[in-house]
C-alpha cells in the first residue's frame, strides 16, 4: 500500500508541476530539434535549461544569439531576458529539472550501423542525476527498443524503478527545417510510455506545447512510427528517382510526368528526384530498421534497395556531368566546376548528409577544380566523415563565365536560374530548377 501511494504521489506531483507550469524542463542536445523545443516551452512559461557539450552553442544561446537560420536570435533573447532560458554544458544541473528530454544525434558508422554512442552516452550522464518524480523522454530516432533494451536497464540500475519512480517515454521528433505551414505546435507530438503512468506524464507534459498528442501502446510502437515515416519518404522517393534514371534514357521528362500524375485527386501522392538524399533522417532512419530487423533474422529488401538507389545518385549526377562535358568537347579533369547549393534542401542552412557534399568529393576525385555558392551556408568545415573546408564564392556575371560547368545541387529560392542559364557555358541541372527555360546549354539530370 505504501509503494502504490508513493506512486500516485511521484506521479501526482509531476502532473501538478506541469499542469502549473511550475515543473522545470531541461532539453540535451540543442540543434535542430533541441532548440525549437526550447523556444516553445519556454512560450508556455514553463522554465528551461538548455544542455550541449558545444561550448560555442552555449556561448551563443547564453548571449542571445542563434547559430540556425530559421530560429529568430531575438527569440532567444526574449527568453533569456525574462530569465525562462538558460544554457549549460553543465550536466550535474539535470537533478535541477522535473523532466529531461533527449535530443541527441543517432548517426550511423562507416559501416552503415547504428551509432549509438550519443544516446548511450546521455543515458549514463542522466542516470547519474535521476531522481524520484522526474520524466525523461528519449526523442533521437532509433531503431525499436531502443528505449526498453538501453535507456531503462541504465536508469533502473540506480534502484529506482520506471512508473513508480521515475517515467520513462519516446516522443519522436518531427522537425522540418524551414517548413513555414506547420510549427513545433501544429505538429501531432507521438507519445509512447514505458507503463500506462509513464504515458500520462509524457502526454500530460507535450499537452501543453502542442495541439495535439497522438498516444501508442509502447515505446517500441513509438520508435517504429517515426522509421515508418521516414522509410516512407526514403522509399518513394527512390522509385520516383529509379524512374528519373529510366525517363532519362527514354526520352521523357519526368518531371512533366509527374505535374500531369498529381492532378489526380485520388491514389497519388508528388515526390520528387533529385540528386540523393538529405538530412539527419531519411538517409539514416531505414538503416536502422535494416540493423534491428536482423536480429529477427528478417531482411528488409525492400528498404535496403530504396537505400542502393538513393546513395547511387550522386554518381549519377556526376556522370551526367561528364557526358555533358564530353559533348561540350571538354573533359572533367581540369576543369573548373562551381556547384550552386551544398545544404541538403532548399531554403535552409542544414547540411546534414546533403548529396552536395558527395557530388563536391567525387567531381574533386575525378581531378576538377571545384567551387560552390550556397546563400545560406557561408563555410563548409568539420561535417561528420568528411574533410572539406571550403567557402562559398560570390556569383556574378564575370566569375559565372570562368567556370567550365555550374551544376544545381540545391535549388534555392534566392536563386535566379534564367540569369544562372544565361551566364553558364554549361549547366547541368538535378532539381527541375530550369523548367520551362529554354537554353542549349542546360542538361537536366
Amino acid at each position: 500500500m505504501k509503494e502504490k501511494n508513493a506512486v500516485g504521489k511521484n506521479l501526482e506531483r509531476l502532473l501538478s508541476k506541469i499542469e502549473s507550469s511550475t515543473a522545470k524542463v531541461g532539453i540535451i542536445g540543442m540543434g535542430y530539434v533541441g532548440l525549437p523545443l526550447v523556444l516553445r516551452f519556454c512560450e508556455e512559461g514553463f522554465r528551461v535549461t538548455g544542455f550541449d557539450i558545444d561550448p560555442r552553442k552555449v556561448k551563443n544561446l547564453t548571449q542571445g544569439r542563434s547559430y540556425i537560420k530559421h530560429i529568430p536570435s531575438e527569440s532567444i533573447r526574449r527568453h533569456r531576458k525574462t530569465g525562462l532560458f538558460n544554457a549549460t554544458a553543465d550536466t550535474s544541473r539535470l537533478k535541477e529539472v522535473d523532466a529531461v528530454i533527449i535530443c541527441v544525434p543517432t548517426p550511423l558508422t562507416k559501416t552503415r550501423e547504428p551509432d549509438m554512442s550519443y544516446v548511450a552516452g546521455t543515458t549514463a550522464v542522466v542516470a547519474k542525476t535521476l531522481r524520484p518524480g522526474q520524466l525523461v523522454s528519449l526523442e533521437s530516432t532509433t531503431y525499436p527498443g531502443t528505449t526498453t533494451e538501453l535507456l531503462l536497464p541504465a536508469f533502473e540500475k540506480t534502484g529506482l524503478k520506471a512508473g513508480r519512480d521515475f517515467f520513462l517515454v519516446f516522443s519522436p521528433e518531427r522537425e522540418d527545417p524551414g517548413r513555414m505551414d506547420f510549427s513545433t505546435k501544429t505538429i501531432p507530438k507521438v507519445v509512447g510510455g514505458v507503463t500506462r503512468d509513464c504515458l500520462r506524464a509524457g502526454s500530460a507534459l507535450y499537452s501543453r506545447v502542442v495541439d495535439r498528442v497522438v498516444e501508442v501502446s509502447s515505446t517500441q510502437a513509438a520508435e517504429m512510427t517515426k522509421l515508418l515515416e521516414n522509410i516512407y519518404r526514403c522509399v518513394n522517393i527512390a522509385l520516383v528517382n529509379e524512374l528519373k534514371l529510366l525517363s532519362d534514357r527514354m526520352g521523357i521528362d519526368i518531371w512533366e510526368v509527374i505535374d500531369a500524375s498529381k492532378t489526380k485527386p485520388f491514389g497519388f501522392q508528388p515526390f520528387y528526384p533529385g540528386p540523393g538524399l538529405g538530412g539527419h533522417c531519411i538517409p539514416i532512419d531505414p538503416f536502422y530498421l535494416t540493423w534491428k530487423a536482423k536480429e529477427f533474422d528478417f531482411s528488409t529488401r525492400f528498404i535496403e534497395l530504396a537505400g542502393e538507389i538513393n546513395t547511387a545518385m550522386p554518381s549519377y549526377v556526376v556522370a551526367k556531368t561528364i557526358d555533358a562535358m564530353n559533348a561540350a568537347g571538354k573533359t572533367l579533369k581540369g576543369s573548373k566546376i562551381l556547384v550552386l547549393g551544398v545544404a541538403y534542401k532548399k531554403d535552409v542552412d542544414d547540411m546534414r548528409e546533403s548529396p552536395a557534399v558527395h557530388i563536391i568529393e567525387l567531381l574533386k576525385g575525378k581531378g576538377a577544380s571545384v567551387a560552390y555558392n550556397d546563400p545560406h551556408v557561408p563555410s563548409i568545415s568539420g561535417l561528420r566523415g568528411h574533410g572539406l573546408r571550403m567557402d562559398s564564392v560570390r556569383l556574378d556575371a564575370k566569375a559565372m563565365r570562368k567556370y567550365d560547368c555550374v551544376v544545381i545541387a540545391t535549388d534555392h529560392s534566392d536563386y535566379d536560374y534564367r540569369w544562372i542559364a544565361k551566364n553558364s557555358r554549361l549547366l547541368v541541372d538535378t532539381r527541375g530548377a530550369t523548367r520551362g527555360i529554354k537554353n542549349k546549354k542546360i542538361v537536366r539530370a
